[in-house]
């Protein structure tokens, strides 16, 4: 399985979250990315669990699921299928 990203630390604040994602650190507004999150505990925001390949973060006690792609603002355009003629 390759790696996507590698998420080394994630800390949260009263109202962000900090992370450290392929050695840049990023500061994001709860509110911005998830109002789950944003609501959540301490105790729910700590209880996360980071994808193998590094694709994204679940909480599985807010059923929240976020992507780093969508989080450092990288898009994918789908691959459209070739017809067979």
């Amino acid at each position: 399985m390759s790696k996507y990203h590698t998420i080394k630390k994630i800390v949260f604040t009263k109202n962000e979250i900090l992370l450290s994602v392929d050695g840049k650190i990023l500061q994001i507004p709860l509110k911005k990315i998830s109002e789950k999150l944003f609501r959540a505990s301490l105790h729910e925001r700590r209880s996360y669990e980071i994808s193998p390949s590094g694709y994204g973060i679940h909480w599985p006690l807010l059923d929240e699921d976020l992507s780093i792609d969508g989080l450092l603002g990288i898009f994918h355009q789908r691959q459209s299928k070739k017809k067979a003629a």
